[in-house]
């Protein structure tokens, strides 16, 4: 039987069998044979692995993880760790299968095993550490209307960060430091905890409930928000003022009409199981590590199932409205992604979309040539077409050589102020004359871009930075009725996101309907990655 060799590895006292090549002569030649045999089943396993492969290259194929001494020891110890507690981010176990490679080093029996057990532990590092740091999906090709370009730190700056740290700290500092990420995952894990403990009791079978009613579906309401912290320990059998102001509470966290009545919607958000709002958290971690990136001390927030637009400075939201996304048809739907306001547009022209002129208003015109007569029609060169004179049952959608906009006014499509990011996705931020649909629960309903509930409210608070006056200044550019441009001094960053599980200030989770089912698809990509719902390590 070949000698065995021990590596230090004081938390497992992991056995590296090493033939030690008893053909050879001398002991500098048995050393000598093992270097080679090492550093050729480096060379020939990188190879597979550009970046990797050259990380080698450049430090003459030597081990940074299977050495004898205490530096490689630390630096195997933080990476099993690490990959054994993956589940507590939610991220895909099975793909490190920190136990396969632990029996990998265990069963080594020559220098070339060890080779190979070297880069397998290079590439499994530099796997979970961009999983970890920028999601273990690319979105894009999950939902392709997730535009969201996510930035990812090169290999061999992660390996050299690795090299220069002390390897368990390196380690965990990769996850995402926002307050948001920390917070969910200590709500996945109360949650997970909660399911071990029963979950939230039976749910409640009724269509709907109100203050004053009475039996057992009522009985059952009172427990679930027992159960789930909206109501403190109650005997009431009846629908009393306690339980009204729990739904109100329950209604809030769920983006809900807050009445106090436990209507169809508010029971259908009750009775969804814990393993539901699981999925919701493990999805808007693996988003939150898409947009592992700096937001801007200033920024503004818009949630799309959420409905609302946010102004946050250092960490806090300093205004926020309610807002209209688009509706869940045909290329309408908001897409996610990031960019800089520069200027918003007082007195804007509605300069419609090609999609909307095609498909909406030239049918119209066919019928009728003095139909939308509110929309000027115009060529190439700006000029107003004549509509008496041109002929719309000639063109089509591929040969209608006109342009549509709309002069600015009151009734004006984008209404009197608009918000500009510029973008190739021609997505904006803008108020409205269409008032009314802010009042409504599920505010899914434009061609794509952001309407706003308080559009000058946004403004000011967007004027303050460089405005002594911003209400003045703002009243005053929309006083001349013309169209008219103002830049702002220092740009705000703009993410467009899609959370449907998110915090509030104190840490709490709120929930929001997945408007567009994207979190379902995600979720399910999730799974299909190895993401495992229950599970948690350490």
């Amino acid at each position: 039987m070949l000698p065995t060799m021990r590596f230090l590895n004081a938390p497992k006292a992991i056995l590296f069998a090493l033939a030690l090549g008893a053909i050879f002569s001398s002991p500098q030649q048995q050393a000598q044979a093992q270097v080679t045999a090492f550093k050729q089943a480096v060379a020939e396993t990188g190879s597979r692995d550009d970046d990797i492969a050259k990380f080698y290259r450049g430090q003459d194929f030597e081990g940074i993880w299977t050495g004898m001494d205490e530096v490689h020891a630390a630096r195997r110890s933080a990476l099993l760790n690490a990959l054994r507690r993956a589940g507590d981010h939610g991220l895909p176990v099975a793909r490190y299968d920190a136990d396969a490679l632990e029996r990998q080093m265990k069963n080594a029996r020559s220098a070339r095993d060890l080779g190979i057990i070297e880069v397998e532990m290079t590439r499994m590092f530099l796997q979970y550490a961009r999983d970890i740091q920028s999601g273990a999906l690319v979105p894009q090709k999950v939902v392709s209307a997730i535009k969201r370009e996510v930035e990812y730190t090169d290999r061999a700056e992660l390996i050299s960060g690795f090299l220069s740290a002390q390897p368990a700290g390196y380690l965990r500092g990769l996850a995402p430091r926002t307050i948001e990420y920390g917070a969910l995952m200590k709500q996945k894990m109360l949650l997970q905890e909660k399911s071990r403990n029963g979950g939230w009791g039976p749910t409640v079978n009724a269509s709907s409930l109100k203050p004053g009613e009475s039996g057992p579906a009522v009985l059952a309401l009172r427990n679930r928000l027992m159960i789930m912290g909206y109501l403190e320990r109650s005997n009431a059998r009846t629908y009393d003022t306690a339980m009204t102001a729990a739904v109100q509470s329950f209604q809030k966290v769920h983006g809900l009409e807050q009445d106090g009545v436990a209507g169809e919607g508010t029971i259908k958000e009750l009775n969804e199981s814990i393993d539901t709002r699981l999925k919701s958290v493990l999805v808007a971690m693996e988003r939150e590590r898409w947009l592992h990136r700096e937001r801007g001390k200033r920024h503004i927030l818009v949630n799309i199932p959420d409905f609302t637009a946010k102004i946050i400075d250092d960490g806090r939201i300093t205004f926020e409205t309610r807002s209209v996304v688009g509706a869940n048809i045909d290329d309408r739907p908001t897409p996610e992604f990031s960019d800089e306001m520069d200027h918003m547009v007082i007195n804007p022209s509605w300069y419609v979309p090609r999609s909307i002129v095609v498909n909406e208003y030239l049918p119209a015109l066919r019928n009728n040539p003095n139909a939308v007569r509110h929309i000027e029609i115009t060529d190439s060169r700006g000029r107003v077409v004549n509509r008496s004179a041109a002929n719309f049952a000639n063109y089509s959608a591929r040969n209608f050589p006109y342009s549509m906009r709309q002069p600015p006014s009151q009734s004006n499509a984008l209404g009197l102020v608009k918000f500009m990011f510029p973008n190739k996705y021609n997505i904006y931020l803008h108020d409205t004359p269409a008032k009314s649909l802010f009042s409504r629960e599920v505010r899914a309903y434009s061609h794509g871009c952001i309407r706003l509930n308080d559009p000058f409210d946004f403004a000011y608070a967007l004027l303050t930075k460089q405005e002594a006056d911003p209400k003045g200044f703002f009243h005053s550019q929309l006083r001349t009725g013309r169209e008219s441009r103002v830049n702002l001094k220092e740009p705000v960053p703009v993410h467009i996101v899609y959370r449907t599980a998110f915090t509030d200030a104190r840490g709490n989770l709120n929930f929001r309907r997945d408007v567009y089912g994207r979190d379902a698809r995600i979720w399910d990509a999730l799974q299909k990655a190895g993401v495992e719902l229950g599970l948690v390590q350490g």
